[in-house]
């Protein structure tokens, strides 16, 4: 069955011009106008994921994003009309797997999609590389797309969950960005590095609401590793 997504912005052109790609694409599609309206079709569609414009009247992207995340990780790659790396982080900081800016090219919003979607997708049978990945009181299961710390599980999004099993997939290594993009990008997707500090960031505040501060440790001048996790 095709993958559904929710498109999300004021301008029938854009709405149009991006019900097109996916279609072509082989994706399945439904359209709202608004926010409000977004948040009406999410709950009855039930989408795989939404691509969602920043700058909508009434009730923008944002406020979009902060209302789905309440009960939903669903993924969202975000629109935006403004060149803006303000606009960017923010987005990404409240639960967004990716952005594009406007104008794009429908190739690449395709691309970003089906990257985020691959993500998703758990392995086709029980091999090793589907089997959980435990360090300390960290239990990330790829099969089930699920993580957990000390027995409480902790909802990611795609990305996060992709970058998060990078990490433990190689326990002792010290990542600099650049590895993290591969791992957790197809790499014919730009990712610029504020990007992908923004996720580490994101992810880090979600396990410190369960009082573990140093999942994620920064080593200056290279990059990231794994933290105690204990």
């Amino acid at each position: 069955m095709a993958r559904k997504i929710l498109i999300v912005d004021d301008d029938p052109h854009i709405r149009d011009v991006i019900h097109f790609a996916l279609d072509k694409a082989g994706l399945q599609t439904c359209v709202a106008r608004d926010g409000t309206e977004a948040l009406t079709l999410f709950a009855r569609e039930r989408p795989d994921l939404i691509v969602l414009d920043i700058n909508m009247p009434e009730l923008d992207g944002l406020e979009v994003c902060r209302e789905l995340r309440k009960t939903s990780e669903v993924p969202i790659l975000f629109l935006s009309s403004r060149d803006e790396e303000i606009d960017r982080i923010v987005g990404l900081e409240i639960g967004g797997d990716d952005y594009v800016t406007k104008p794009f090219s429908p190739r690449e919003l395709v691309a970003r999609v089906n990257a985020i979607l691959k993500r998703l997708q758990p392995p086709l049978q029980k091999t090793s590389a589907a089997a959980p990945l435990e360090h300390g009181q960290l239990r990330l299961e790829p099969h089930r797309h699920r993580v957990s710390w000390a027995g409480q599980e902790i909802r990611l999004t795609a990305t996060e969950f992709s970058i998060l099993k990078g990490f433990l997939r190689q326990p002792d290594r010290v990542f600099d960005r650049d590895t993290i993009i591969e791992s957790a990008y197809d790499m014919n997707v730009h990712v610029s590095d504020r990007t992908i500090d923004s996720h580490i960031r994101h992810i880090r505040s979600k396990f410190l609401k369960l009082g573990c501060e140093s999942l994620i440790e920064t080593v200056h001048g290279v990059g990231y590793r794994l933290g105690a996790c204990r």
